[in-house]
């Protein structure tokens, strides 16, 4: 590598050092103007170039902020005067320490506060293959094998256009989110990570593509599912109760207490193997057989109920639905009874019509959801016997297996309906399959890495109304806490980030950031970001299309780069109007 300090690339002397910058004046303004050597080209004192300043036992690498002139020299600015040799302009450039290196190990890059430039310390402009070299080695160890590193370059920097490698376990070992408003190159960026992570790793993915746009990457090295069509479900056993809490909403005075105690019953009938419960059961009038469908609680005794319920307690309050979904909304009808039969504590008393009433609308709901296809299509709480059906979950079990070549599952959302939250719902039990596995150490031998296109579609904070009281769809929240020790990684992608859970995106360790323009989506960012600071963030309302800031803990300064475009570029164009003939 080029020295770090050559006289060649001279710009100027440090005049002022601040804990927040140092300010470096020109001796000419001809230090001002590109230049080449060496067959590359220098940038000078560009704003936004990258430079080194020299000290005794350490560099430090710096970015050029703000330039200006001093006051008295304002005025006597001519063209003439700025290109002349001898000129007698001085400007003063701003510039941000980003890190230091040791001078015998200039590679290395440390963000400290330890240490600072002296006044007069001499400042050079920084070469691309600096810039190349320090970048390709943020957020490696020490005792990390550079050589088994998966390191893949992303774009070039905006600034002198060097071309920009990173380490992959950087970007993603503590979690990624790709920011940014329509148009910026969010989904651009989404495409090109997957691309370099099937190219460079052996590891696999899982991507949620919200509105089907990923449809066009290379099918080579892509398994693709649609869900909505009834061909691929997630089973409702696989559900949990707060999952179809969150599905049915009930108010939580009545309907909810009368939802618990039918899920509860409904239990009980799928685990009677013995018919120990035949007293609640109701008898078919022309074949005489017990049918198990229901249980009829009305003017019966407790006893049997009582004891065969502290038997199986454990299996019945388990939080898991093994229960018949479909005869949920005739069971909350059984439940509607008074507590006591004319003071009998030990027998029920007869139907509550006024509870029958209040839960008319929970019920309707139930029928709605078990009568609609696209429900249907999706939990299967009604077996279509028309559609080979098969669970997500073996899907996705399938696609993790060491023999199966393909390194990327796009599950495509896009017929997926918006009503209930389904898509929040489903992306949550997802979620939380996959959490389990991760802490069962499924993926600690190879990590698994989930991107989620759209995410505020799915990573709401919570499902509520004005009956029903607000529920946490955490699964994600919980991925992004604690699964990454565990090798379940998350790279989530959003033109909103104020709608992500605060608690979600803040456990974010990397940010690829195109343009934002919404003040509360930078506030979101800075709040987040711990790395990021106003001077980089003030660059995010400019950005051009495919441009980004990249910060994160692994990477001691903030990057503006240039993503690359990837070889399959997903369908993200906005329709045209047509002109009339």
């Amino acid at each position: 590598m080029q020295h770090a300090f050559d006289h060649n690339k001279f710009i100027g002397y440090v005049c002022e050092v601040t804990p927040q910058y140092i300010k470096v004046q020109l001796p000419s303004a001809k230090l001002l103007h590109s230049f080449y050597l060496n067959g590359q080209i220098y940038y000078g004192g560009t704003v936004g170039c990258y430079v080194t300043v020299e000290g005794p036992e350490y560099g430090f690498l710096g970015h050029l902020y703000e330039m200006n002139l001093p006051q008295g020299e304002r005025q006597e600015i001519t063209d003439k005067d700025i290109h002349y040799e001898d000129s007698a302009f001085h400007p003063i450039a701003k510039v941000e320490i980003l890190g230091a290196f040791s001078i015998y190990q200039p590679t290395i890059i440390t963000k400290t506060v330890s240490l600072s430039p002296n006044i007069g310390a001499k400042v050079y402009s920084c070469s691309n293959e600096q810039m190349t070299s320090y970048i390709s080695s943020f957020g490696m160890k020490s005792d990390e094998d550079k050589a088994l590193s998966p390191i893949a370059k992303i774009g070039v920097l905006t600034t002198n256009k060097a071309p920009c490698s990173i380490s992959l376990n950087s970007l993603f070992g503590r979690h990624c989110a790709v920011l940014g408003t329509t148009g910026g190159g969010k989904s651009w960026t989404v495409a090109k990570l997957i691309e370099l992570v099937s190219k460079n790793t052996i590891n696999k993915c899982i991507l949620i593509d919200a509105t089907g746009e990923y449809s066009s990457l290379d099918p080579e090295i892509v398994d693709s599912i649609k869900l909505g069509t009834g061909e691929y479900v997630f089973n409702y056993n696989n559900l949990t109760i707060d999952d179809i809490f969150y599905l049915l909403r009930p108010s939580a005075k009545v309907q909810a207490p009368k939802l618990m105690e039918a899920i509860r019953s409904l239990k009980m009938i799928k685990i009677d193997n013995n018919n120990e419960l035949s007293v609640y059961y109701s008898t078919n009038q022309q074949t005489g057989q017990i049918e198990k469908f229901n249980l009829q609680k009305a003017s019966k005794e407790k006893r049997t109920y009582q004891t065969f319920y502290y038997k199986h307690l454990g299996l019945i309050e388990d939080n898991h639905c093994n229960f018949e979904f479909q005869y949920l909304a005739h069971q909350i009808t059984n439940e509607c009874i008074w507590d006591t039969q004319q003071g009998n504590t030990n027998t029920w008393g007869g139907r509550v019509e006024a509870d029958v009433a209040n839960c008319v609308s929970l019920i309707s709901r139930i029928n709605n959801i078990i009568n609609t296809s696209e429900y249907n299509n999706i939990f299967a709480f009604k077996k279509n016997t028309n559609i080979h059906q098969e669970d997500i979950r073996t899907v996705i079990d399938a696609h993790l297996q060491k023999s199966n070549e393909k390194p990327i599952l796009r599950i495509d959302f896009s017929e997926v309906s918006f009503d209930y939250q389904v898509r929040e719902i489903l992306v949550n039990a997802i979620g939380k399959y996959l959490l389990n596995r991760a802490r069962n150490k499924d993926f600690i031998s190879s990590p698994v890495i989930v991107f989620i296109d759209e995410a505020h579609q799915f990573l709401n904070k919570s499902i509520s109304d004005e009956y029903f009281a607000a529920k946490p769809l955490d699964a994600f929240e919980q991925i992004s806490k604690e699964a990454r020790k565990y090798g379940l990684f998350l790279c989530i992608a959003t033109q909103m980030p104020r709608d992500i859970p605060l608690g979600t995106l803040s456990q974010m360790g990397t940010f690829i950031v195109h343009r934002l323009i919404n003040e509360q989506d930078k506030k979101a960012v800075e709040s987040a970001a711990s790395a990021a600071n106003r001077n980089c963030l003030s660059y995010l309302p400019v950005l051009g299309e495919g441009e980004a800031l990249l910060v994160g803990v692994d990477f001691p300064m903030p990057i503006t780069l240039k993503i690359e475009e990837p070889i399959n570029k997903p369908n993200s164009g906005t329709p045209k109007l047509k002109r009339k003939e």
